[in-house]
């Protein structure tokens, strides 16, 4: 039978070993903090009670007169159906006189504490070599006395728990593929999934969106890639529009153009009216001119090519630049232009965009105000903010269409006949998104007219 897919590809076998090694690694982990925690200390507390055991008998043995230690030596040998005791009684010269220690060990030391020692213990069974905890005692009459205790218990238990850490692996290693042979597939799966979505998304589905549930880091990459999918799929239609608008808004004025230039050579009947008709058309192809610098202008400033010229703004002077600038345009059309600047607010970004900006808010306030009209330009700080405000009290713009007005050659119906490609909006959106400032446009509370205003943040007090 042929094996899926799934479990023939590298990824797999590298999340099994991986899944493997990390599950083994556990179990051996947990195996070894129970040996550490549990088995060690209780080692040694076996030990330490064998080691008081056998020190408060010898210390009993040492305190009866002789005879009775004799026979007392003797019943504790007998009462001995493990084989697990040992006694031994040596005179001065080290001869056996009592037990079942061959010989008196040399490396044991009369009233030391507890050692332990290999030691050969002979009884009616034969001689047998054994590990023992034992402790000696030098007696009045020159005797020498030892007693100890058989721990060949001891390394059996650590024996067998190493038996079964041993063969505790081979369940551990069993588990650790599965664990990883599951994560594999699940995985495995989520990947599919995601490239038969992505694959849909290249073929031009751009509504399709990964799924966002399950794991969080399967999660955050979708929402991370659905974001970026819905940023595309904004500018794809944003470029669709504007290409639309571009062949809308360029086909008028080109159509006029050569209108105006046909109507000139069939129609002109001297020069005067020949170069009349050319400064029609050429009037015509500046306006189209105009719309095409405006866009690569827009596209220059989307694209970000000018953060490396940001410096610090003293809005200040900008704003009464663009005063200075404006102040004529709005006294020759019967329009007041009050300018309000006192904040000393410094701001990091490109002066000359950042006039622009105003520049065209000032423009569209003074081209819009009808004759005996008020505009204000006014710098303030709100916060740690700095706001340039322009408010008018020209037509204002209708509520359905504060969200348009930004978009590439949108006009409202109420400016079809003011000069303008539309794009001064734009263009002040593009550079404010630029700088990451904000821009707002709302109508003049309790009365007609318009206030855009631009929120430049973190903004700094003057030598800050």
């Amino acid at each position: 039978m042929r094996l899926p897919e799934f479990v023939r590809t590298s990824e797999f076998r590298r999340t099994i070993l991986r899944g493997t090694m990390v599950a083994t690694g556990a179990f051996a982990l947990c195996v070894l903090l129970i040996i550490a925690v549990i088995y060690r200390p209780t080692s040694r507390y076996l030990t330490a009670s064998v080691d008081q055991l056998i020190t408060e008998r010898i210390d009993a043995f040492s305190k009866l007169p002789p005879e009775q230690r004799l026979q007392a030596l003797q019943q504790h040998l007998t009462a001995d159906p493990r084989r697990v005791k040992l006694v031994g009684l040596f005179d001065a010269q080290g001869n056996r006189i009592l037990g079942n220690v061959e010989s008196l060990p040399r490396d044991l030391k009369a009233d030391a504490p507890a050692l332990q020692l290999s030691m050969m213990r002979i009884d009616a069974v034969g001689r047998e070599q054994q590990t023992a905890r034992v402790v000696a005692r030098k007696l009045d009459n020159g005797q020498t006395l030892i007693v100890g205790r058989n721990i060949d218990e001891l390394s059996e238990v650590e024996t067998t728990v190493e038996r079964a850490v041993a063969w505790g692996l081979i369940p551990a290693l069993c588990l650790g593929s599965l664990f990883g042979a599951f994560l594999s597939i699940r995985t495995q799966q989520r990947l599919d999934e995601y490239n038969r979505r992505i694959q849909r998304i290249v073929a031009g589905e751009l509504r399709e969106r990964l799924p966002v549930q399950g794991g969080a880091p399967f999660s955050e990459l979708a929402r991370l890639i659905n974001g970026m999918l819905d940023e595309i799929e904004d500018l794809l239609r944003s470029v669709a529009g504007v290409g639309d608008d571009i062949a809308h808004d360029l086909r008028t004025p080109l159509t006029n153009v050569r209108m105006t230039l046909e109507s000139g050579r069939n129609k002109a009947s001297n020069l005067d009216e020949l170069k009349a008709a050319v400064d029609r058309a050429i009037a015509g192809l500046d306006q189209s001119l105009t719309m095409v610098t405006a866009l690569l202008r827009i596209a220059e400033i989307e694209h970000s090519r000018r953060l490396e010229g940001f410096r610090d703004v003293e809005l200040v002077e900008l704003i009464r630049d663009v005063g200075e600038l404006y102040d004529p345009m709005a006294r020759d059309k019967g329009v007041t232009l009050a300018l309000e600047a006192q904040e000393a607010i410094v701001v990091q970004g490109d002066r000359d965009l950042l006039f622009e900006a105003v520049a065209n808010l000032v423009d569209n306030a003074v081209k819009f105000t009808p004759e005996c009209g008020h505009i204000e330009l006014k710098l303030s700080r709100s916060g740690n903010t700095g706001v340039v405000r322009v408010s008018d009290t020209g037509r204002g713009i209708a509520p359905g269409e504060r969200d348009l007005v930004t978009r590439r050659f949108y006009r409202s119906d109420k400016s079809r006949g003011e000069p303008g490609v539309g794009l001064g909006l734009s263009l002040v959106l593009a550079i404010v998104k630029l700088h990451g400032f904000q821009f707002t446009i709302s109508p003049v509370p309790g009365g007609r007219g318009c206030v855009a205003e631009i929120v430049c943040g973190p903004a700094a007090g003057q030598g800050s």
